[in-house]
């Protein structure tokens, strides 16, 4: 027997009258918050705005969540079509599901309709919510542990993760404790959000660089993680499909950064119209007094 596990929560959902409060929806919810918040706090540093993150994230959520979905049910799409299933549940979000590669994808398509609106370069808004976004996905990991979903290998280890019967793989009901691998990615990436924070410091890093970072940053423990997983999963020479994008979209963020550093070094000169906007009525005023 194991005397040192992690619990599961009991369940991932309050009711408030006939109203269910879904812990998975709350983690997302707090981990966008906290993006826009340090995205905020590091868009101004650089001369810009005050609102304009958050007027950019109501395009880029959006865009990111139903990306998100769209990545995981097509790269799932046995869980929602086929005999016995139904695919109504494939617009069931609160119940976990959401691809990051999907999410960022459309999510930056988002951000761009927000920037282009505002007339703001997307690579410098981009790297000043690197380090948010990744923040975000920290928080968000953990509607995994309330779900009891995406665990890793049988476990013995003092942390590993208890399961309850019911969320236990296919042949597997007598095992009771798994790596926890929500809390491996969770810790990573706060990990690669302060490994920004300081590279975008020491180095002033400019032009999508910082970004490029946490994308390198990340598929580098995204990969790791995803090899301990066992819930069902796309294989392609051994390896799942989330393994083999993280190979792909490493190879893209370093190649930038590399090829980034020699085309356009430094960092861009910061030009925003909104914040442009805001200082005005105080430069009259000083001119009046």
């Amino acid at each position: 027997m194991q005397f040192a596990y992690l619990p599961s929560p009991s369940t991932g959902v309050l009711h408030l009258g006939p109203i269910p409060l879904r812990a998975y929806a709350f983690c997302i919810i707090i981990g966008v918050f906290v993006a826009v918040w340090l995205g905020s706090r590091r868009w101004q540093a650089r001369g810009g705005g005050k609102h304009l993150v958050a007027d950019v994230a109501i395009w880029a959520v959006p865009f990111g969540v139903v990306g998100g979905r769209l990545y995981h049910v097509l790269t799932s799409y046995e869980l929602y079509f086929g005999p016995g299933k139904n695919w109504v549940d494939a617009f069931k979000i609160w119940e976990g599901g959401l691809g990051i590669w999907g999410a960022i994808a459309l999510g930056g398509l988002g951000a761009w309709i927000g920037c282009r609106r505002h007339g703001v370069p997307l690579p410098a808004f981009a790297d000043a919510v690197a380090p948010g976004v990744a923040l975000a996905q920290a928080i968000g990991r953990w509607g995994n542990w309330f779900n009891q979903e995406l665990f890793g290998r049988p476990s013995t280890l003092p942390w590993a993760l208890k399961i309850d019967p019911a969320n236990r793989p296919d042949g597997m009901a007598d095992v009771a404790t798994y790596q926890p691998t929500f809390l491996y990615e969770s810790v990573w990436n706060i990990g690669v959000a302060l490994l920004v924070l300081w590279a975008d410091r020491r180095f002033t890093l400019g032009h999508g660089r910082a970004f490029a970072l946490y994308v390198a940053a990340y598929t580098t423990g995204r990969f790791w993680v995803e090899y301990l997983r066992i819930d069902e999963a796309h294989r392609i020479a051994g390896l799942r499909l989330n393994d083999w994008t993280s190979v792909v979209v490493f190879s893209a963020a370093v190649t930038y950064l590399m090829i980034g550093a020699r085309r356009k070094p430094g960092r861009e000169v910061l030009t925003d119209p909104d914040a442009e906007t805001a200082r005005v009525p105080e430069q009259k005023k000083a001119r009046t007094a």
